[in-house]
């Protein structure tokens, strides 16, 4: 995974998307805001995996519905190879054609009805492309996700393939339309053990052969860790963590990015147990004001439950927002302007 800077495809600008939620019966029922992706900055660059990592709830899935333009974000900017999408306009085929999105569960995004010529037929259809050309595409796109030979699936139905063959459907179908960014939200959560290798490494070929800019969404923190060249790590709709190649996963700097490691099974120390944090995540309870994860957190100070942290830089390409953080960095940038060569980061 090299450190050269690729050229970005997709670039979201400070997305945020809150909801209206309403609890209650009756005419008049209390409104709260649920702020399910709030600030969000990200650049995906072709031949790079970046991972978004983070358990249910915290937005990632929401995030990559923006990134397709199916959910429309509340502010912030979405600029596709330069250019900036008005966000209020419907999505086009053009862009479309660039950004596809891979769904969680094939058995649910694939119609069963339909054989898999008729799935892959489909959006060759509607882009416009002429009939006499869509068996070669969908040939070629079998063929792009290692299902070969191709004519020994496309007269088949989804329910005669197994979940990784699906899968791999379905990921034929978005790269039919030859796009520059690949969206895959949990390609693998639905898929047997022993096939979510080949998935992922699937994924890695298409980004490095075929010049893809792949966002890869996972919980699993392992296996954003095989296939990344980017980690960001999201919690309650905020970024607290990032870095580039595996520094975050080696040295997680966040309280819950260590959280998320310490509760992945080490099979050196199966006796090892996780830390016993109350668990809010699911339930949407997040603090107004401060760090959202300060009411979990136990390194929690005063200032993390009365002022929202930013970014630090921890190393070089790794930032954490914790106030944790803060002395260290103030350490570091001081003895820059010293002259000196240590840095406490």
């Amino acid at each position: 995974m090299s450190d050269v800077r690729h050229e970005a495809r997709l670039e979201a600008r400070h997305l945020s998307r809150h909801f209206v939620v309403r609890s209650g019966h009756g005419f008049v029922r209390p409104k709260r805001i649920v702020r399910a992706v709030d600030d969000v900055s990200l650049a995906l660059r072709e031949r790079r995996v970046t991972a978004v990592v983070g358990e249910s709830g915290s937005g990632k899935s929401v995030l990559a519905r923006m990134l397709a333009r199916i959910v429309t974000p509340t502010s912030g900017e979405l600029v596709l190879d330069g250019t900036t999408i008005e966000l209020g306009s419907p999505r086009d085929l053009a862009y479309a054609s660039e950004v596809q999105l891979v769904l969680q569960d094939p058995f649910a995004s694939i119609n069963p009805v339909h054989r898999i010529a008729n799935s892959l037929a489909r959006p060759l259809a509607i882009h416009g492309i002429p009939k006499a050309e869509l068996g070669d595409r969908m040939r070629a796109a079998l063929s792009r996700v290692s299902l070969e030979p191709p004519e020994r699936y496309l007269d088949r139905y989804p329910h005669e393939l197994s979940g990784g063959q699906l899968q791999r459907v379905s990921i034929a179908r978005a790269l039919c339309v030859n796009p520059k960014v690949l969206l895959a939200d949990e390609p693998i959560s639905m898929l047997d053990v022993s096939v979510r290798l080949g998935v992922l490494n699937l994924l890695r070929g298409l980004c490095d052969d075929e010049q893809l800019a792949v966002l890869y969404i996972t919980h699993d923190i392992a296996s954003a860790r095989y296939i990344a060249d980017e980690t960001i790590v999201m919690y309650a709709g905020n970024v607290v963590e990032r870095s580039e190649g595996t520094a975050l996963i080696d040295s997680p700097a966040h309280p819950y990015t260590q959280l998320l490691i310490s509760s992945v099974p080490d099979p050196s120390d199966p006796l090892r147990r996780a830390p016993e944090i109350e668990d809010r995540a699911g339930q949407g309870i997040f603090p107004d004001v401060g760090c959202r994860f300060a009411p979990r957190c136990p390194h929690a100070m005063e200032v993390c439950r009365t002022s929202a942290p930013p970014m630090f830089e921890v190393a070089a390409g790794h930032e954490a927002r914790c106030w944790l953080h803060e002395s260290a960095v103030k350490v570091s940038v001081t003895r820059r302007e010293q002259g000196g060569n240590i840095s406490t980061t």
